[in-house]
């Protein structure tokens, strides 16, 4: 074993219990998981010492890593090995309650940089989302957040200048967007119309998230309107897919 990963305590399999191996040998490794056993991005017991420390063969162990890879506790890294993946911030969609607001609940330390505030006409699809004629322009803001001094999203938010004029001289670093149109311009949201999908981070959303080119984010998309359909606000989410994870509750 390795000198940069923890020895494991090793408990016994029950050989006759009535519970399989397989599935005594991933509670066991659930626990140490939970218990702290190895930290996030740490290397895990590979099959063959997994083999040597339980008596199992490595297909079985194989499978019992495999099961939790695809529960997203561990992750692989083709020729390297198997590490402990780094836990997800779960959080409900920024519709039902801002991501700030529920990331400070938790107690997480978070930081909101504006990287850009603009008046400008907005391309086709924003002025689409936004029901807007062509020559009606917007507020562009384009925000970073981080946890932990660590960025976890980019937020791209765009809103028709007529319904919210001075809103580039607001601080939404420092307050949140939705609370900025709902106090200082009744904009309050009523309705939400979600889009949420699997993507790649570009070359200049990597940079910004601290990622490499091409990993896994999400990206939610948001289309925001009043009491009376009035639509205020377009925003486009990107959320680094290994740090966070969307949570959608519903009362049926």
């Amino acid at each position: 074993m390795r000198s940069d990963e923890a020895v494991p305590a090793v408990e016994a399999l029950e050989r006759d219990s009535a519970v399989p191996l397989y599935a005594q040998l991933e509670e066991i490794l659930r626990a140490q998981i939970a218990a702290g056993q190895w930290q996030a991005n740490q290397r895990v017991p590979s099959e063959n010492e997994l083999n040597k420390l339980y008596g199992l063969s490595r297909m079985t162990a194989r499978g019992v890593l495999t099961t939790l890879v695809n529960d997203g506790l561990l992750f692989r890294v083709p020729g390297k090995g198997t590490f402990l993946a780094p836990t997800k911030i779960s959080a409900v969609s920024p519709a039902y309650r801002g991501v700030r607001e529920q990331l400070e609940a938790m107690g997480y330390e978070t930081r909101t940089t504006v990287l850009g505030v603009s008046l400008e006409r907005p391309a086709s699809t924003v002025r689409d989302r936004l029901r807007l004629d062509p020559n009606q322009a917007v507020y562009a803001i384009h925000r970073l957040r981080s946890v932990q001094d660590e960025p976890i999203s980019l937020h791209h938010s765009f809103v028709p200048a007529a319904l919210a004029p001075g809103l580039d001289a607001h601080d939404t670093g420092a307050e949140q967007l939705c609370v900025v149109l709902e106090k200082h311009y009744g904009l309050e949201m009523k309705r939400v119309e979600e889009n949420l999908e699997a993507s790649s981070a570009t070359a200049a959303e990597a940079g910004l998230l601290a990622m490499r080119a091409h990993q896994p984010v999400l990206q939610l998309e948001d289309t925001i309107a009043d009491g009376t359909g009035r639509v205020f606000e377009y925003s486009r989410i990107i959320f680094r897919g290994d740090k966070i994870r969307l949570r959608f509750d519903y009362d049926l």
